[in-house]
């Protein structure tokens, strides 16, 4: 799998040192000084990252607002000189922050994390030309007939009867082309064409039917290995309650990732999906386990009953991304009402956390804290 990214910045003791540390990891970079020549090189050819130097603010809005705007997003990266700027820099698009001057330290650190998503996103939008009928059901209730060109993890290209609409949610219904499973699902118009030719983007696909379409997509593309195993990030748990957990971490994933936790402790193991709700770059970052099911809350509520229980036990924590953007649906409360607005101090924290500063978000994370939270300072 040849992993490439595009390094735009004029500061050459930070190109060399990112440049190294990418190679380390079997990432290849291609860099550039001025933003206008990367620019027309990011619409020439598909990048699985992109770092830019926010030495250049306006340039660099530039070209993440460019590279959003592909399918098949890159994933994000800011060079810094100023702290101060990094959340309204998470809210221009970029995913991952590495502060200047650049330490190898640091970058080896944030790039572990950044390769490990880089390779998974690779796995998850690697599209296989396919040509295979699909329904398409578009605002109105009108049914389109359409022609998928090719079919990926997270969406497909497909030509259809009639122009589509960019951003309209369209149903979908079509089958695999083996008859392995038919999948019904809805998907967001990514780009369209006047002649019907859009890109869309999977919005949500019923877990059995997602599992049976990457089991054909693995197998049906040839250059990534059916068993790979991702770089993990290791991490000290510092908080947990039934709804959420913070960890120290030097390579937080960006917020809205949807990562995969191992905790083990004493002979005890719980696995859980989580999306990533508050990160601070080169610190930690807050994590909010999907909606609060009975089966959720015993498995968490058990794994704390175990920590506390043996004092000073301190559980191992690994951490591997699933996707960058976690489907939000996952985290939205089902249970009954009385069980839906269970106190619970940390995930309303993390909830509502992204505006604060690092030092006033981990000061009311202090303050938040009681007998069950679980410490290991």
């Amino acid at each position: 799998m040849n992993l490439q990214t595009l390094l735009i910045s004029k500061d050459d003791n930070a190109a060399e040192v990112l440049s190294r540390v990418l190679a380390s990891f079997a990432v290849g970079v291609e860099r550039f000084s001025e933003a206008e020549i990367a620019l027309q090189r990011l619409g020439e050819q598909r990048f699985d990252g992109l770092i830019v130097d926010f030495d250049e603010p306006e340039a660099a809005r530039r070209l993440l607002q460019a590279s959003l705007a592909k399918p098949g997003a890159a994933v994000t990266m800011a060079l810094l000189s100023d702290e101060r700027s990094v959340r309204e820099i998470l809210r221009s698009g970029a995913k991952f922050i590495l502060h200047k001057p650049v330490a190898p330290e640091q970058a080896a650190a944030t790039l572990r994390a950044v390769t490990a998503m880089l390779r998974r996103e690779r796995r998850r939008s690697f599209r296989v030309p396919v040509q295979a009928p699909v329904q398409l059901s578009v605002p109105g209730g009108d049914q389109i007939e359409g022609i998928m060109l090719d079919l990926s993890q997270t969406g497909m290209d497909v030509l259809a009867a009639q122009p589509l609409h960019a951003s309209a949610v369209v149903g979908l219904r079509f089958s695999l082309p083996d008859e392995s499973a038919a999948i019904d699902a809805h998907g967001e118009i990514a780009w369209a064409n006047p002649n019907g030719q859009s890109g869309v983007r999977f919005l949500d696909i019923p877990e059995d039917q997602a599992e049976k379409m990457k089991a054909w997509l693995l197998v049906n593309t040839p250059d990534v290995p059916l068993e790979e195993s991702d770089p993990v990030s290791v991490c000290k748990l510092t908080d947990l309650s039934l709804g959420a957990c913070y960890v120290e971490t030097e390579s937080p994933f960006p917020e809205q990732a949807l990562v995969d936790l191992c905790l083990k402790a004493g002979g005890m193991e719980m696995h859980a999906e989580g999306m990533v709700r508050v990160m601070h770059p080169g610190s930690g970052m807050g994590i909010e386990f999907p909606s609060r099911t009975t089966e959720q809350r015993e498995t968490v509520a058990q794994f704390i009953e175990f920590l506390t229980s043996r004092p000073g036990t301190v559980p191992e924590l690994l951490i591997s991304p699933k996707s960058l953007v976690a489907d939000h649906q996952q985290f939205e409360s089902v249970g009954p009402p009385d069980e839906e607005h269970l106190e619970d101090p940390l995930l309303d924290l993390l909830r509502s956390g992204q505006s604060l500063p690092t030092d006033r978000f981990l000061m009311e994370l202090h303050r938040q804290r009681n007998p069950e939270a679980v410490s290991s300072s």
